[in-house]
């Protein structure tokens, strides 16, 4: 049997290993064979009389736990089993947390540590006081959109949503004691940013792994945020193939939206706040990847994440928010919907990669549904511009965001020269303006 997440082999005894069974009585638990080497083979261990005294008696000096400390095998191969129980209480070895993950032992410190801690006393960081965050510092069109959401969904009392906006935070559970939490602060604060760190998402637009061209970050509350980041994405970052049905215009991007969608919920609610690290989407013209602090709760591997499961938010404040306000359906569904979109719209299913500290799924789009940047500007206009405005549809898939000014900046011309190019352009509908003068972006036709 090969080591795994809860056994550990070696050949002989050191007191090293007292981290490892430091890190097994964090965990869930877990033995130590000490007379078996890397394979799981006996190889047997000559003084285990004087380490059936000398293990206990060490791991209740050193940490003040109790295992069991037992012989197994027979003459000449006998080895020693320690079976370690998972404790509800933090256990340091000479002052360290260390933790069994995986198959790998991790020192815990900083955000890490306190999470752990926090999870030993019963408590989660979303639901941890913040005394700085006040009541007055609540944005009240934030919670006037968060009742509509809610009354349209009918998860919560109609009563309860019309109390004044302290008595509804606390119905929330987004209060502890005297003060507001963290997920208060996340939810409804204006500036989330302000408190916590890193408490936005990040969009690049990535040529290469090597070659970011452009990016953006949305900000404010996490209420807010998917929304923006889905807008932004389909409209700057993502290329749709375009067909027709009759007259109808059709456009399908390679991740449809309602699977997008969810990706991004499973990791605001599921994100390690504390780590001060934004969620990153990397676009490319044929992939996507959202990537997040978090993990996977203990003992879980990626086929748990894949078939049905119950639903664990890393923050449950936040989840039970969002579940009221409609965002998320049903609990613990959220990867399950996301290959139901995919498999419906005959996609490739998401990858999940797995790390001790983050989580990142990729969506990959089939060659069907792909737009490269040199075809859609080199092969579909080319013929129908001039020089000069093939350089500013170059100069628009470089970064659809490029106001006047930034163009007529890089080519070395007047505004009044750009502004005239791009009503040509317009014009023969080669391009469009997507949203504002000033917020708005531009899109290349395919035709």
């Amino acid at each position: 049997m090969a080591e795994k997440q809860n056994i550990e082999y070696k050949e002989s005894w050191q007191d090293e290993y007292l981290k490892w069974i430091c890190g097994f009585a964090n965990a869930q638990g877990g033995k130590i064979y000490i007379g078996k080497d890397d394979d799981g083979k006996t190889v047997g261990v000559k003084d285990y009389k004087k380490l059936l005294e000398e293990i206990p008696n060490k791991l209740q000096n050193t940490m003040g736990i109790i295992a069991d400390v037992n012989k197994r095998g027979r003459k000449p191969k006998e080895y020693i089993e320690i079976s370690v129980p998972p404790y509800p209480i933090g256990i340091t070895y000479r002052g360290v947390y260390y933790y069994r993950s995986g198959a790998t032992l991790q020192r815990l410190t900083g955000p890490a540590l306190e999470e752990f801690l926090q999870r030993k006393r019963g408590a989660t960081w979303d639901h941890s006081p913040l005394p700085a965050f006040k009541l007055k510092d609540v944005n009240d069109g934030i919670v006037d959109k968060f009742k509509k959401l809610a009354a349209k969904k009918c998860r919560i009392e109609s009563k309860l949503l019309n109390e004044p906006k302290d008595a509804l935070l606390e119905k929330l559970r987004l209060a502890n004691g005297d003060y507001l939490t963290n997920a208060a602060m996340l939810l409804f604060g204006e500036d989330p940013e302000k408190y916590q760190t890193g408490a936005f998402i990040k969009i690049g637009y990535f040529a290469t792994d090597a070659d970011l061209v452009y990016h953006d970050e949305i900000h404010g509350s996490i209420l807010e945020q998917v929304d923006k980041a889905i807008e932004l994405i389909y409209t700057k970052y993502m290329r749709a193939k375009i067909s027709y049905e009759g007259v109808q215009r059709v456009e399908k991007y390679f991740v449809p939206e309602e699977a997008l969608r969810e990706a991004l919920l499973n990791a605001i609610c599921h994100k390690q706040y504390q780590s001060g690290i934004p969620i990153q989407i990397s676009v490319y013209d044929d992939r996507l990847y959202v990537a997040n602090i978090g993990s996977l709760p203990e003992n879980w591997t990626v086929d748990n994440l894949m078939r049905k499961h119950a639903s664990k938010p890393y923050n449950p404040d936040i989840a039970n928010v969002f579940y009221l306000a409609g965002f998320i359906e049903s609990w613990g569904r959220g990867v399950e919907k996301i290959c139901s979109v995919l498999k419906e719209d005959n996609l490739p299913m998401p990858e999940y990669t797995i790390n001790p500290t983050d989580i990142m799924i990729k969506f990959t789009g089939p060659e069907d549904r792909v737009i490269r940047v040199t075809d859609k500007v080199t092969d579909k206009v080319t013929d129908k511009v001039t020089e000069k405005e093939q350089r500013i549809l170059e100069l628009i898939t470089e970064d659809p965001g490029y106001t006047t000014a930034k163009m007529a900046e890089k080519l070395s011309v007047t505004r009044k020269t750009i502004s005239g190019y791009i009503q040509s352009l317009k014009e023969r509908q080669i391009i469009e303006r997507a949203g504002s003068d000033r917020k708005g972006y531009w899109k290349i036709n395919l035709k």
